[in-house]
């Protein structure tokens, strides 16, 4: 795909780079798409851990109280974007550097908040097919539900703030 392109022995450590460059033109629509499926994959394995799950770190469940009403707020809002999303795409865990509050919302297909300037990763759940269907078939919340309880990864959130 990178090759004759500007893309073409360029270092994987800008990755992001190439997902900003890439995003809106056809002509690399192809180098997007794989670009930044390896960003966001790479981000959701990092969003989870293995007896995740639990009470977020109390700067962060301070931060969830003043964005969403509590903890089990941003749950339902967050398990409303996972299981709300039509089609393949991602939940997401942002912060918002102006107001300096958290928001979650979705992206389609291979979007992400890289994309969107004043916001900041700090979760994402894959919402595409592939990531539940083994385990849950289409009982895709069944999946958001086991995702927040038992694997999402706080400390990985609160590093990121």
């Amino acid at each position: 795909l990178v090759a004759g392109t500007e893309f073409d022995g360029m270092n994987n450590s800008d990755l992001e780079g190439i997902i900003v460059k890439t995003h809106g033109s056809s002509a690399t629509r192809g180098i997007f798409n794989n670009a930044a499926q390896i960003w966001n994959h790479d981000f959701y394995w990092r969003s989870m851990k293995k007896d995740g799950g639990g009470n977020p770190p109390a700067k962060l469940a301070k931060m969830l109280k003043e964005s969403f009403g509590g903890v089990q707020e941003f749950a339902d809002a967050f398990a409303a974007s996972g299981t709300g999303h039509f089609g393949s795409g991602w939940a997401w865990l942002l912060y918002d550097r102006g107001s300096n509050k958290l928001q979650v919302v979705s992206t389609p297909n291979a979007d992400s908040p890289l994309l969107t300037s004043g916001y900041y990763p700090l979760l994402t759940m894959d919402v595409w097919e592939h990531a539940y269907y083994l385990d849950y078939l289409n009982v895709r919340k069944k999946y958001v539900d086991v995702f927040l309880e038992h694997l999402i990864n706080w400390d990985f959130a609160l590093q990121r703030l």
